[in-house]
């Protein structure tokens, strides 16, 4: 049977990358973006002549969200996964970014991602199966400089899929992550800056600093040398390729030999997970119930 897969932010990066491979691979893809009829037709046009599902979605919006999942599931019939993949950047001082500048990544790159798991886990659980994908990063595990508003939601998120995973698994729902490192996509075109420009300015001689570390990650993504974001792609085709009973929680992608490193503690955190659900006599919530 050919699962139908739902995919947030379609129309760029990963979103693009994924909806592409996972169409051609023979699965019923809906991508979502906003403005499919407006600024984004043209790539909205080009998903559909590759026989890609097209529904508006803006994640930050309760209707749009709920009506979006509602056309995906009638053209689809059900959504047997969802990849929450939209999201956006940040870069600046963390202090810089006030109360406001928080709600706004947040709005979409953490209740976003709540908003579509909400709205499609009804079905799921009514058929016993499922599986929900969490595009978080590797930032998720660990915080780099002037990108702290952005590693705040990815750890959210991560915190999010591990209470799905033990909370989901006895309805045959599965909750995974993917952990892409640096990769040269859009995402930079559209970071959110910081609205407090006078704090940035009390940091003195280093005021500067994030728009040059970025600079210098830009250079990097731009290396002939440089990881191809395809890799995230394959990384998710491999996940839904394989048994659910073999998945892995969580999946690193990156390619600049970061691997090794994030591993680590990915593994340290799903021996300290299963270490304390056995102590309550819970570790049978990490298997998941397959009907």
């Amino acid at each position: 049977m050919t699962k139908s897969v739902l995919i947030t932010g379609s129309n760029s990066g990963f979103g693009y990358l994924i909806a592409n491979t996972l169409a051609t691979n023979g699965y019923k893809v809906i991508g979502s973006m906003r403005d499919p009829q407006g600024r984004n037709a043209s790539i909205a046009n080009e998903l559909k002549a590759k026989g890609i599902i097209v529904v508006d979605i803006d994640v930050t919006d309760d209707e749009s969200v709920a009506k979006g999942v509602a056309k995906a599931t009638e053209a689809a019939g059900a959504i047997d996964v969802l990849i929450n993949n939209a999201g956006v950047g940040t870069l600046g001082w963390q202090e810089s970014f006030n109360i406001e500048d928080f709600k706004k990544v947040f709005d979409i790159n953490v209740f976003g991602v709540q908003r579509l798991t909400r709205a499609v886990l009804p079905q799921m659980k009514q058929r016993g199966h499922g599986t929900l994908i969490q595009i978080s990063s590797i930032l998720g595990k660990f915080v780099l400089p002037f990108l702290g508003s952005y590693n705040a939601t990815k750890h959210a998120v991560e915190g999010l899929a591990e209470n799905y995973r033990v909370e989901l698994s006895q309805f045959g729902v599965q909750s995974l992550i993917i952990q892409p490192g640096g990769f040269g996509t859009d995402f930079g075109a559209n970071l959110l800056k910081a609205s407090d420009k006078a704090v940035a300015q009390s940091y003195g001689e280093y005021a500067d600093a994030p728009e040059q570390m970025w600079a210098g990650t830009e250079q990097s993504h731009d290396a002939e040398d440089a990881p191809d974001p395809q890799m995230v792609a394959d990384a998710v085709l491999k996940l839904l390729k394989t048994a659910p009973e073999e998945r892995p929680f969580r999946t690193t992608v990156d390619g600049t030999g970061l691997n090794p490193a994030i591993e680590g503690v990915n593994q340290a955190t799903e021996n300290a997970m299963q270490e304390i659900y056995a102590t309550y006599s819970m570790d049978n919530l990490f298997q998941l119930k397959q009907s």
